[in-house]
């Protein structure tokens, strides 16, 4: 098998599953991009099997630590093993991230479960050549009505591979309900933003709505009114929800109605809302896209998190609650705690930590690889102005 040689000081051997150019010391047997390799140390000692890709940053992604194929054999062995995860971790396997890539052993893979629908991405070129392998397996453990590959994330062009959506399995769903957190949301898989319902917020929606009883509150970056729901649900006085995406605003509206629940859904920049909004909420929950996917923009990302934490704590009293949230890795837990505690002095508050929020357990995170527990979150309390 053709394979790489890797360099005594690459992260590899500190725990790390990933291979950069910059770390391969030689290269044998002429891999070619997709291929599984085989992987040796300095002193040619074997240290397992990894799908290789020139192309990328990432040249090489170990998914075994020994001699491995990606057959029929490895993704059954592999999912079946995933989907006993979340069971064990009291998921609902119904609706649920099935598949969480590196924190599965498949790099690249990742599997969303809504009823009997499959949402699928393949995001590394080893993945993508292999849909097929990977569909029938899917197929032959969950019977679902329809698969469909998703594969709209800008990661597959650090990979060389071009954007996609199409069907893999069935016909096309097209929108259809499901339940979470007793309530019911519309998901269209093929046509929708995204898939109009984040798996890894579902816990962090039931916790926050935990706080919302009585409360004014405002959901900024909405998108499909997730939160917004929870709140309505929970017993908040009001609740206003702000997007500038006006498909995402008709969605939540028409989530609202189907839930029976009376929710103010505004199209509007957040930003220049916070900006001109009125001191009147008990509740501010700030859970935007990702403002940074690399390093080079981390700072740039920082100052738009520092300029939302300070509109929002400026708008809250003494008693008041922040729920902020960031789904970017490269902003870690520290820096964003630190970006929060700025703004309060900036904004001449003091606050308490309530509550850390973190993505749920479908989306595990594997230690080795601390890319994969990018969500993270907080939600404190006003204690004082000064």
């Amino acid at each position: 098998m053709a394979g790489i040689i890797i360099s005594p000081r690459a992260r590899i051997f500190h725990g790390h599953e990933w291979i950069y150019a910059t770390e391969i010391k030689k290269t044998f047997g002429d891999p070619k991009p997709g291929d599984v390799i085989t992987l040796k140390d300095f002193r040619d000692r074997p240290l397992g099997s990894a799908i290789y890709n020139p192309l990328s940053q990432i040249v090489a992604r170990r998914f075994s630590r020994r001699r491995q194929d990606l057959d029929v054999d490895f993704f059954s062995r592999r999912i079946s093993q995933s989907i006993q995860h979340r069971k064990q971790s009291g998921i609902d396997e119904t609706l649920a991230r099935l598949v969480w890539s590196e924190s599965d052993g498949i790099p690249g893979l990742i599997v969303d479960r809504y009823g009997d629908h499959l949402s699928v991405q393949t995001l590394t070129l080893a993945m993508d050549l292999r849909k097929e392998i990977i569909r029938d397996v899917l197929i032959s453990l969950l019977a679902p009505k329809s698969i469909v590959l998703r594969n709209d994330s800008p990661y597959r062009k650090a990979e060389g591979m071009e954007p996609g959506i199409e069907m893999l399995h069935g016909e096309n769903p097209g929108p259809f309900t499901v339940h979470a957190n007793g309530l019911s949301f519309e998901v269209d898989l093929l046509d929708g933003q995204k898939t109009g319902l984040y798996l890894d917020q579902l816990q962090a929606h039931a916790e926050v709505a935990a706080l919302a009883k009585g409360k004014r509150v405002l959901d900024c970056f909405t998108n499909q009114g997730g939160f917004a729901l929870a709140c309505a649900k929970a017993g908040a006085a009001k609740v206003t929800a702000v997007d500038v995406s006006a498909s995402a605003c008709e969605v939540a509206r028409h989530n609202a109605k189907t839930n029976h629940l009376d929710i103010e859904v505004i199209e509007h920049n957040v930003f220049d809302f916070l900006k001109h909004a009125k001191p009147e909420y008990d509740l501010i929950i700030l859970d935007p896209p990702s403002f940074t996917r690399n390093k080079a923009t981390l700072m740039d990302a920082m100052r738009g998190y520092k300029e939302i934490h300070l509109r929002s704590l400026k708008l809250l009293e003494k008693g008041g609650l922040l729920s902020t949230f960031c789904c970017s890795y490269h902003a870690s837990r520290e820096l964003f705690m630190e970006n929060l505690v700025n703004a309060s002095i900036d904004a001449k508050k003091s606050a308490r930590l309530v509550m850390n929020h973190a993505q749920r357990a479908d989306h595990p995170v594997l230690i080795s690889i601390p890319e994969t527990g990018y969500l993270k979150g907080f939600t404190v309390e006003v204690i004082a102005t000064r």
